[in-house]
């Protein structure tokens, strides 16, 4: 009966070693296939996950309730470069969604800014995580330590309208994969980079003419999901 026992414990271990291997480095890296509306005229998420917030840019900064303040844009970005008038998504990547990120709109890279840091904040307390990937409710994080101290990558990028997408790494983050340079051309919907297990994607917006199409606590869809429309005024570089 002891042999038994220990037979099945032996089994369930080794089972949950292959699914926690098959997890990590098969399932982590899955790649679906995804189709962008290819609309010049709207904005589709960069990302998979929870959208925690949206937020109006007013003069270069917005309005941050935990902190009851106001945290200016290149505190996010790491660049001076900043619209005056604009919107921030905040979007939350648990380690259960797709981290791959794609192109918001079609139109030009005009530059990447990738900022080091010397240690990676956790993003999440065990509650936080809890709400995120289990209870899928929202929780804002707009102007947490992390956010402002983490390692990121910002890949700036011009079309229809002008966009910094702002690539932040969590404590566990190995390693955030850009796939593109500066002039390079990007179509809407494809893949700009990849970052390795969870982190946080930022979508700073220049110009205040938007149909604002999503709400915090909604699961986005990469390259799918459409976030935001344009305005007939939402010209190039508008609010700069």
């Amino acid at each position: 009966m002891v042999y038994w026992i220990l037979g099945i414990i032996v089994v369930l271990i080794g089972l949950n070693f292959l699914y926690q291997h098959w997890k990590r480095n098969i399932w982590f890296f899955r790649d679906p296939p995804r189709t962008s509306p290819g609309d010049a005229s709207i904005i589709v998420s960069p990302c998979d996950g929870m959208l925690m917030y949206v937020k109006k840019i007013e003069n270069g900064q917005v309005e941050c309730e935990k902190l009851g303040t106001k945290i200016k844009v290149e505190e996010i970005s790491k660049s001076e470069d900043k619209p005056q008038k604009g919107l921030l998504f905040g979007i939350y990547m648990s380690p259960f969604d797709v981290h791959f990120n794609y192109a918001p709109i079609s139109g030009k890279v005009t530059k990447v800014v990738h900022t080091q840091a010397k240690l990676n904040l956790p993003m999440v307390d065990l509650w936080e995580y809890i709400q995120f990937c289990w209870l899928r409710r929202a929780v804002n994080l707009l102007g947490a330590k992390y956010q402002l101290v983490n390692e990121r990558n910002t890949i700036f990028m011009e079309g229809a309208i002008k966009m910094a997408m702002v690539e932040i790494a969590d404590k566990v983050v190995n390693k955030i994969d850009c796939f593109v340079s500066e002039n390079d051309y990007i179509n809407q919907g494809q893949k700009v980079s990849f970052i390795k297990r969870g982190s946080q994607v930022d979508l700073v917006l220049w110009g205040d003419d938007y149909d604002v199409l999503v709400h915090p606590g909604l699961h986005v869809t990469g390259a799918e999901t459409v976030l935001a429309r344009t305005g007939r005024q939402a010209g190039r570089g508008a609010g700069a």
